[in-house]
């Protein structure tokens, strides 16, 4: 593995745990009010379509920072609709 496959990777370990926070506290006290639907929607829009061009890269740092991304974002979508 080369570099800057390495130093992708280590990216998007930081950027995809950076969700992890929010995702448990929303869970733990069940209130997502002051989370924006329309960003969360359109976030994982944007994240879909950068694990789609992984994918055809190759790149095994985009697609798995986007795939967990992915994933927490949908938690988030569904505690929001749960949790109006």
């Amino acid at each position: 593995m080369d570099t800057i496959e390495i130093i992708g990777l280590v990216a998007a370990t930081l950027t995809t745990s950076a969700f992890i926070p929010q995702v448990y506290k929303a869970w733990r006290h069940k209130s997502t009010r002051d989370i924006s639907l329309t960003m969360y929607l359109a976030f994982f829009i944007g994240t879909m379509l950068w694990l789609y061009y992984g994918y055809v890269h190759g790149s095994l740092a985009i697609i798995l920072a986007n795939g967990l991304t992915g994933l927490l974002v949908i938690v988030m979508l569904f505690l929001k609709l749960k949790h109006k």
